[in-house]
This record gives structure tokens, C-alpha cells and sequence, in this order.
């Protein structure tokens, strides 16, 4: 072990004098290998709490989504598979508290509305069974209250509304809610309803335009009336107006790798949490201020274990944790606030 660190020490010196001798020295061969050196400071915002939940046998299949009751310290997750409980209702400390599978075929979003006058659960299912293809309102108990859509029957229609694939939603807490609708379905729209299910405006045309889409996957509001769409297939995150539907801008340039698959705010409105599911990876995108939407800066990244997938993700309002659901690796992990800044090293190869 002492020989291995006295070669790594070694081949460290080597590379700084080379470095050094490459700046002050004449040398074609040298200038042709050298390396950048630069140091930045990069914000840690989260850590991963290796204690949640206190007992993650309860995680039977494929993790899909998550969903955060803030003011009642509840956290729900769905889950895909056969023979099982396909919602989990677990405490934000980690204790398990119920299970329940009635009406549920196959889930693909959540939504919790937490509000003194209302606690429910909202389901998005993309199943082709009797209870595919609707988005669907329960009790903590599981009991169901509300359903939208035509059960077992996807379409495109308004009037009565129906769904294919829906993706996911997002309830204000006066009940007008935002559906994107289109996990690879017929459907490429994001349609507002207002608390009576009546619409109010709806972008509904696949494309890659401004107010088109291509697998809307997420949706979020933030307190300046912005509405945010992951538009997944289109690598990009589209913005609107939440009264009117206008089309306010999109952020293209950090998602040149993959598109979003999720997108939530923090409780102080800062940071937008995105999720990338084929690169495992969670970034935290400085949230723009009012009137405008600004350009997509990173301000702290999570990189996750190859093959994790972080499918959807909420953040609870009270605490700031951030709820993964990972359907790579069947679990939903937690990532609470960290306030910290680390200095880290960084070396670009520019060798040609």
C-alpha cells in the first residue's frame, strides 16, 4: 500500500513540473501536453439520507412516482407489479404506516394536495385494464373520490375528456389543476382544469415549436404564476402562463444530454429540481426572477449509481427534502438540505 501512494505521490509531482515546465519552456512536444488546471467552488445543497425509510422492504416493484403531504408529514409512493400494494403511505421520518392497491392498475404520476380543507392523493394511471388511462382522486385511506377521463379507454376527446398515457399533474391549492397528458400516447397536450374539471386552456399538438410537445412528462407551478413543463422527448423545459396558457419561453441548454423527466421547485422558490432519468442524475437549476424566465443555470448537480433512473420526484413544502422515486433501482430515497460549499479540484485534459 505505502508503494502505491508512493507512485501515485510520484506521478503527481511528475505531472505539476511538467505542467509548470510546459509554461515556461519553449518546447513544441511539451505545449502539446499539458493540462488545465482550475479551481471552482461548487454549492452541496443536498446529502442523501441513508436512513430513509426505516424499513425499505416494503418496496415490491418498480417505483414509478412519489408524492409529499407536507402539512400532515406523509409521503406516498406508487409502485408497478403483480400481487402487490401498489400505493405506500410511509411518515416523512421513514415509519411505514398503510398499503392499498383497489382501482390502481398501473400508476405513473401522483400529486398530493395538502391544503386545511383538503387531503387527497391524485393518481395518473397508464394501464390497459378496466382503470387505465384516467387520473384518479383517493383518501389517505385509498378510497376512491373522483374520476377524470374514461376508464380502460384512452382517447383524445374533450368533451368528455379523455386521456392516453397521462403523465402527471399538478393541483393548486384552489383546485385548478395542470394535467401534462402524453407518456408516449396519442396525446402531446398540457390541459388546465379549473377546480369544477371545467377547461380552461389547453396546448395540444405534438411538435417541436414553441407550446408543442414531445412526451410531457412533468409539470409544476411556481409562486410568480409560471407554469413548467418537462418536455422530455424534445430535450427541453417549456414555460406558460398560468392564467392565460401564453407561451413565456423554453430552456434548452442544460438538457443537451437527455430531456427532464421531473420537475419541482424548492419551498424558498431558489432552485428547480430536475430529474434526468437515463443519466441517473438530479440537477438543481437556479429558479429566474419575475418577468421573465432568464437562461437555465446549474447551480448544484446529484450524480446517482449507474442504472438508479429517477423516474418523478417531489419536494416537501415544510422540510425541503427532496422524494426520488427509482424505478432502476425499486426504491424512493431521500435528500434533505445541506447548506455547504466545498472547493473541489479539477483537471481538463486538453491533450491533442
Amino acid at each position: 500500500m505505502a508503494r502505491l501512494w508512493l507512485c501515485a505521490g510520484g506521478a503527481g509531482l511528475f505531472l505539476a513540473l511538467l505542467v509548470l515546465h510546459s509554461g515556461f519552456s519553449g518546447c513544441r512536444v511539451l505545449k502539446e501536453f499539458a493540462f488545465q488546471i482550475s479551481w471552482r467552488t461548487e454549492e452541496v445543497l443536498y446529502k442523501l439520507d441513508v436512513g430513509w425509510p426505516k424499513h425499505s422492504e416494503y418496496f415490491t416493484g418498480a417505483t414509478f412516482c412519489v408524492a409529499v403531504d407536507s402539512l400532515n408529514g406523509l409521503v406516498y409512493v406508487a409502485q408497478r407489479g403483480d400481487n402487490i400494494q401498489k400505493v405506500l403511505v410511509f411518515t416523512e421520518d421513514g415509519y411505514f404506516l398503510r398499503g392499498w392497491n383497489d382501482t390502481v392498475d398501473t400508476p405513473h404520476g401522483m400529486f398530493a394536495t395538502s391544503t386545511p380543507h383538503e387531503q387527497s392523493i391524485w393518481i395518473t394511471d397508464v394501464g390497459s385494464g378496466s382503470f387505465g388511462h384516467t387520473i384518479k382522486k383517493y383518501n389517505s385511506f385509498g378510497d376512491l373520490v373522483q374520476v377524470l377521463g374514461t376508464p380502460g379507454k384512452r382517447g383524445t376527446g374533450l368533451n368528455p375528456l379523455q386521456f392516453d398515457n397521462p403523465a402527471e399533474l399538478y393541483v393548486e391549492d384552489t383546485g385548478d389543476m395542470y394535467i401534462v397528458d402524453g407518456d408516449g400516447g396519442l396525446n402531446n397536450r398540457l390541459i388546465k382544469l379549473s377546480q369544477d374539471f371545467m377547461m380552461l386552456w389547453l396546448h395540444g399538438e405534438n411538435g417541436t415549436g414553441p407550446a408543442k410537445f414531445n412526451i410531457p412528462h412533468s409539470v409544476t407551478v411556481d409562486s410568480s404564476g409560471r407554469v413548467w413543463v418537462a418536455d422530455r422527448g424534445n430535450k427541453r423545459i417549456q414555460v406558460f402562463d398560468k392564467d392565460t396558457g401564453a407561451w413565456l419561453g423554453a430552456w434548452n441548454s442544460c438538457f443537451t444530454e437527455e430531456g427532464p423527466s421531473s420537475v419541482r421547485f424548492t419551498p424558498d422558490g431558489k432552485y428547480l429540481v430536475v430529474a434526468q432519468l437515463n443519466l441517473s442524475r438530479l440537477l438543481l437549476v437556479a429558479a429566474p426572477p419575475v418577468g421573465g424566465i432568464g437562461h437555465c443555470s446549474v447551480v448544484s448537480s446529484i450524480q446517482l449509481a449507474e442504472q438508479v433512473q429517477p423516474h418523478l420526484l417531489d419536494v416537501s413544502a415544510e422540510t425541503g427534502a427532496i422524494y426520488v422515486a427509482e424505478i432502476g433501482a425499486r426504491q424512493v430515497q431521500r435528500y434533505v438540505p445541506l447548506g455547504s460549499a466545498l472547493p473541489s479540484f479539477r483537471w481538463n485534459s486538453v491533450y491533442s
